[in-house]
């Protein structure tokens, strides 16, 4: 069964069909991955970042949800073993929310889907959101 965990710019890329997010990310979203998560990590960055009215952040956290549902991609909670992951982790990467994601792809054994490339400093779950 194959599980892909979104980040935040990978969601905003496929819902806004842009073409940041690469052809092989889309065929995954679209077509190859039986599960396809948005986390509520992700829904607090863009939470955060709208009511900042960052330029980057163009839609409301309510938005997202919306977009996520109607693509039908499920939403992933943040859990107790989450936290226990993150925890553990060795800190390769600053950004709160990314760690949190990192943890939750971990823990769920999810392929992650980012641009960052910091994350590949925490194995085999990440795919390149560009490719």
């Amino acid at each position: 069964m194959s599980r892909v965990l979104l980040d935040t710019d990978a969601f905003l890329w496929a819902i806004a069909d842009d073409s940041r997010l690469g052809p092989l990310s889309r065929e995954l979203i679209l077509a190859g991955a039986d599960v396809v998560l948005l986390s509520h990590v992700s829904l607090w960055d863009i939470a955060i970042k709208h009511s900042l009215g960052r330029s980057d952040m163009p839609l409301s956290a309510a938005q997202a949800i919306q977009w996520a549902e109607q693509a039908g991609f499920l939403l992933l909670p943040l859990d107790l073993p989450h936290l226990l992951t993150l925890e553990q982790l060795p800190h390769h990467h600053r950004d709160p929310f990314d760690r949190l994601l990192i943890a939750q792809a971990i823990s769920e054994s999810l392929t992650l889907l980012s641009a960052d490339g910091a994350f590949t400093a925490y194995g085999g779950l990440l795919q390149d959101a560009r490719r």
